[in-house]
């Protein structure tokens, strides 16, 4: 069976049209510079430093910069060696706000136990980054 019945949810996105004007390229060099500084923090188990990427008005459902603090803590806490792979798959902008569609994967390695584990993976998702005094943050998850 073939076309729309046998496509994955990314691949049904994949296949619509996005809103907004696709990224310059100046924009999408300094929100990947800013991915690869975060992604860099987060792999060198450094809340603060991934959390410096992540606006105060950070909202993804009931998760706030605060409660992501939290959870970077305990993950930090659990693995002794994580890992980030994340691929921009396109930057479209909309009202000032830039709309970053990713894949990636998250891992880490078990603290005690030497053995890595995926923690998280996604294709072609949506976050959302405004700039906020002259720096990129993460503000969210798209819709």
């Amino acid at each position: 069976m073939g076309g729309l019945a046998a496509a994955t949810p990314a691949a049904v996105r994949a296949q619509t049209p996005l809103p907004g004007a696709p990224g310059p390229e100046p924009v999408t060099r300094e929100l990947q510079q800013a991915l690869a500084a975060a992604t860099g923090r987060f792999q060198a188990l450094d809340p603060a430093g991934v959390l410096a990427h992540v606006s105060e008005q950070y909202r993804n459902g009931p998760f706030t910069k605060r409660s992501l603090r939290e959870h970077l803590q305990a993950m930090f806490a659990l693995y002794d060696a994580v890992r980030a792979r994340i691929r921009m798959d396109e930057v479209r902008l909309i009202d000032g706000a830039a709309w970053i569609y990713s894949t990636g994967e998250i891992s880490g390695r078990l603290r005690g136990l030497g053995v890595w584990t995926s923690t998280v993976e996604w294709e072609r998702e949506p976050d959302v980054a405004r700039r906020e005094h002259g720096v990129w943050r993460l503000v969210g998850p798209g819709p």
